[in-house]
């Protein structure tokens, strides 16, 4: 039953009116109405809670009913209360999964629900909780039904709720089915996309990826590619040879002028020949061999495991350093799809409408005044993108330097998943005893040395505005001798492995534990089982992420588009024992 049915039930059994059990319990009259009606509820554990579940009882003693127990009233209330409160958390979490996967504009559901936008961004941060959630919840599903109705968004939607295209046919259907599952369903894990990107680089290992596509024994070919010019391709089995003949004739030309890449085309179903997958990784291969650099704009309006595909692919590509991500704001439309491709002596661009990417076209041209009109096309949009990421590797180091001192005078909450304690809460004592041991040059020894007293200072300048929040594992004794912990030097693009001992490991974290006694501003937490070996992520809350690949090698990634800070921030590490 609901909270409001039990008080009723109550009140009928105590023969009692509302403003008897409003004077009972404190409370004004008008409260107890809303309460009656539904309208509103207490918050369970809050004042009021305690004071309806005294009132009903004192009622209870005056009027002899033996049969009313707090312990009963409490568990009674506090039972429903929690229901509801399970099914309106529920309902936050897969509103926003399903904002996100459609991609919904935020302003045009505020505008056709009749909801301040702000007030939506809100309840999807779960910052509020809406007076009449019945309503917010049939304004989003006819919002869905009328605006994201074409085959694709549909067969988004029934992956969330777990159906088959045959049992949404009828619009009352697919509405129930909706609305059933935004209160009660369960919320597909957007952080599995999340963890997938996050796992793959931990383990990507630039040495062992050259190897593996025999990227140092790649040889460009001199010969001439001749193409047809120019040339349309209709469907998906003929765009996907689109696509590899621009790069062929890129690789083949004399042209080295950057390639422009930009597309929102839809990726799932490119990307289910394993056989395209593999000429197209070897194309950009052959690319950057070639020693040209790619411009690429991607899109981070689709839906979050398209951005997160497309991401992950690019992982060691963004490795070479030869790639300058950007994104575009606001650039999304639900109906259209665009393909521009352009290198120096070739162009690929192309169409096709929503949910219809089977009956899309390509069009490939080397005609140099169709080309040149491409070219500024590209510089055009490239006006208007925004960096994606910034990107730090090794050569970068000195840009690097000067971001971590920026970033230390932006305010907010840090919160760093770290694969082993942080240099900065070690003494120079211990650190000089691990590098003593470690037979480093003196050079090496004063350069760590440096770097550790440089981050002490940093954290310290932190935490005259901020808290900082860190959590790594304490590894079992039996788990270090297999896979020992190594020194968190990815800061110092040092990529040289420096163990701790057991005992020395363990010492840091005494330290650490130490520090945050010391310090009221950081805190940290350990736990029981790794979480990443290779990788880092600091977050300043709702602002940025960096992700830092501690080795093979040192790179350091800064993301600031809301949407994937959000999904980082949110996301919860899985623990490997």
């Amino acid at each position: 039953m609901k909270f409001s049915d039990y008080l009723n039930q109550y009140i009928e059994r105590l023969g009692c009116s509302a403003k008897e059990l409003a004077e009972a319990c404190d409370l004004s009259p008008a409260v107890i109405s809303r309460y009656r009606t539904g309208e509103r509820e207490p918050a369970p554990e809050s004042d009021h809670l305690k004071k309806l579940i005294t009132g009903i009882e004192t009622l209870s003693m005056e009027k002899g009913i033996t049969a009313m127990s707090v312990p009963q009233i409490r568990a009674e209330l506090e039972a429903s209360l929690n229901q509801k409160n399970s099914a309106y958390e529920n309902f936050v979490k897969n509103f926003d999964r399903l904002i996100a996967s459609l991609n919904i504009n935020m302003k045009a559901l505020a505008q056709a629900s009749s909801f301040d936008v702000s007030y939506l961004y809100r309840i999807r941060s779960g910052q509020r909780r809406p007076s009449d959630p019945e309503a917010l919840c049939n304004s989003l599903c006819q919002y869905i039904l009328s605006h994201h109705s074409s085959p694709a968004d549909k067969k988004t939607v029934i992956s969330l709720l777990g159906c088959t295209m045959e049992q949404v046919q009828t619009d009352t259907d697919y509405l129930t089915r909706l609305k059933n599952w935004l209160y009660h369903g369960s919320t597909p894990r957007q952080t599995g996309e999340i963890e997938s990107f996050l796992q793959n680089l931990d383990a990507f290992n630039l040495d062992e990826y050259i190897r593996a596509i025999h990227f140092d024994d790649l040889k460009v070919p001199k010969m001439p590619f001749q193409i047809y010019s120019p040339r349309s391709y209709f469907g998906i089995e003929e765009m996907r040879k689109g696509e590899l003949d621009f790069f062929k004739h890129t690789v083949l030309s004399k042209s080295m002028e950057p390639i422009f890449m930009c597309s929102d085309m839809p990726m799932s179903d490119m990307a289910e020949d394993m056989d395209f997958n593999r000429k197209w990784m070897f194309a950009i291969a052959m690319s950057l061999k070639k020693g040209l650099h790619l411009n690429i704009i991607h899109n981070i309006d689709r839906p979050f495991h398209e951005m997160m595909l497309g991401l992950e692919s690019w992982i060691p590509i963004y490795m070479t350093g030869q790639v300058s991500p950007y994104h575009l704001p606001n650039a999304s439309t639900h109906v259209y799809h665009h393909f521009n491709y352009v290198s120096g002596t070739v162009a690929l661009t192309g169409e096709c409408i929503n949910g219809h990417h089977d009956h899309g076209k390509y069009y490939l041209t080397n005609n140099r005044e169709e080309v040149a009109y491409y070219k500024q096309k590209a510089a055009d949009l490239l006006e208007k993108a925004q960096p994606l990421m910034e990107i730090f590797r090794t050569e970068t180091e000195e840009l690097f330097d000067t971001y971590q001192r920026s970033e230390a005078q932006e305010t907010g909450t840090r919160h760093n998943i770290l694969s082993a304690p942080p240099i900065y809460t070690m003494t120079p004592e211990l650190l000089e005893q691990i590098l003593k041991r470690g037979n480093l040059s003196a050079k090496d020894r004063d350069q760590i040395l440096h770097h550790a007293q440089a981050q002490r200072d940093l954290v310290e300048k932190i935490m005259e505005h901020s808290s900082v929040y860190d959590e790594f594992a304490t590894i079992p004794e039996e788990e270090f001798l297999k896979h020992p912990a190594q020194l968190s030097l990815a800061d110092a693009f040092y990529e040289a492995d420096i163990s701790y001992t057991y005992e020395e490991y363990l010492s840091h974290i005494r330290l650490t534990k130490d520090f945050s006694r010391t310090h009221p501003n950081y805190k940290v937490q350990t736990q029981s089982g790794q979480t990443f070996r290779n990788i880092c992520i600091h977050i300043i809350e709702r602002k940025l992420v960096r992700i830092s690949k501690t080795r093979t090698p040192v790179i350091h990634f800064v993301i600031r588009h809301p949407k994937m800070v959000h999904a980082l921030e949110n996301f919860v590490p899985p623990v490997t024992e």
